[in-house]
């Protein structure tokens, strides 16, 4: 089984990674897991520079084959924020609770029509030696409601309205998200290159 490193403390994403991905003979692995506690410091200014900073970090120190991604929500009525600073929008400290509620709050007055925005996230994947083995680009188009409903999903989820569905992401089950969230179509875009590594390293 092929060990892989998903650059992230986050143990929900990398239980989100394994559901999708359940097929093939990976052992998933955290920062944690690793015994991985500095994290890479984001510099880029965009999703995909962000996901080879970690990517590329993260397989040197620890010697495996590293999965990043990095992720955000762009609402236009913010003109694209808070984009690559998702994580920290408000500031250090504050919980995803208060997070998305500064989020609701900053577009309170805001319309139904002009509440439009998309989770996007880019992943990528690199050697030890610092090679990008592959990379892919998801994004889910939605809106952001005027209040929080659900209890799946983490982050923004539920404050992340799918009209197609009426619904929140955090009312969806896994299955559907997988289907339709930003990650799981980087991960389903991500999936050959992954395969093929795998057949590379038993073959």
């Amino acid at each position: 089984m092929r060990k892989l490193l998903v650059a992230t403390h986050n143990k929900g994403k990398v239980t989100e990674f394994a559901d999708m991905l359940q097929d093939m003979a990976i052992e998933w692995l955290s920062l944690d897991d690793v015994g991985v506690t500095q994290d890479v410091v984001e510099t880029g200014h965009t999703f995909r520079e962000n996901g080879v900073l970690k990517a590329q970090a993260y397989a040197a120190e620890t010697g495996l084959l590293t999965l990043a991604d990095d992720s955000g929500l762009e609402v236009d009525a913010l003109d694209g924020a808070p984009g690559v600073y998702t994580a920290r929008y408000g500031g250090e400290g504050l919980t995803a609770v208060q997070r998305y509620q500064k989020l609701l709050d900053d577009i309170k007055h805001v319309p139904d029509a002009q509440r439009t925005a998309r989770f996007c996230c880019v992943i990528v994947l690199a050697a030890p030696d610092g090679t990008l083995l592959g990379e892919a680009e998801g994004v889910c188009e939605g809106r952001i409601a005027h209040a929080p409903a659900g209890n799946n999903g983490f982050g923004y989820d539920p404050v992340f309205y799918l009209p197609e569905f009426g619904q929140t992401m955090a009312q969806l089950d896994a299955a559907q998200k997988h289907q339709i969230s930003h990650r799981g179509r980087a991960m389903q875009a991500i999936a050959p290159r992954l395969r093929a590594l795998l057949r590379e390293s038993t073959g």
